[in-house]
C-alpha cells in the first residue's frame, strides 16, 4: 500500500481552513418552524495534515445551541474524501461517509436506519455555503433543512 503525503487532505480542503461565523437557517419541520440561528465554523489541520477537523456550533434565538464536530481525511487506496460526523443530537454513525470532490464542492451522503442526509460544502467569494437536505425513509426525494453562510472572522 502507498500512503499518501502529509497535507493531501488539508490541500483539498485549504479554502476551508480558518474560523467562520455567519448564520444558519432551518427549515420548518416537525420539529420547528423556519427560524435562524448564528453559526460558529471552524476548520483546523490535524495529525500533520492528513486529516481536517471540523467544528459546528450554532445558537438558537433562545440561546440552546446545537454542536458537531467532523473529521475528514484521505481514503489511501481510493484517493477518496472520508467524513467521520458526530453531534450534538447523539446519532454516531457507524462509518465515514464517502465524500466527492468536483470543481471545489464536496458533497456526501450520510445514511442511517432513520434516512439520508445530503450535504454540500463550498467556498465562493469568500463565503462559506453548507447545505443539508434530507430523505427519510424510502421517500423519492430530498427536502431542505438547513443552510449556513459564513464569512472568515
Amino acid at each position: 500500500m502507498t500512503h499518501q503525503q502529509p497535507g493531501t487532505v488539508h490541500a483539498v480542503l485549504e479554502d476551508f481552513l480558518g474560523r467562520w461565523r455567519g448564520t444558519t437557517r432551518i427549515a420548518a419541520s416537525a420539529w420547528a418552524p423556519e427560524h435562524t440561528a448564528s453559526a460558529e465554523v471552524n476548520y483546523t489541520r490535524a495529525a500533520g495534515g492528513y486529516a481536517v477537523v471540523q467544528s459546528y456550533r450554532h445558537t438558537e434565538p433562545d440561546g440552546s445551541h446545537f454542536e458537531g464536530h467532523g473529521v475528514f481525511t484521505v481514503d489511501p487506496d481510493h484517493n477518496d474524501v472520508l467524513w467521520y460526523y458526530v453531534d450534538s443530537l447523539g446519532q454516531t454513525p457507524a462509518a465515514p461517509s464517502r465524500c466527492t470532490w468536483q470543481d471545489g464542492v464536496l458533497r456526501v451522503e450520510r445514511r442511517s436506519d432513520r434516512g439520508t442526509a445530503r450535504h454540500t460544502f463550498r467556498v465562493d467569494d469568500g463565503v462559506l455555503t453548507h447545505t443539508a437536505e434530507l430523505r427519510f425513509g424510502d421517500s423519492a426525494g430530498f427536502i431542505p433543512f438547513m443552510t449556513s453562510e459564513c464569512r472568515r472572522a
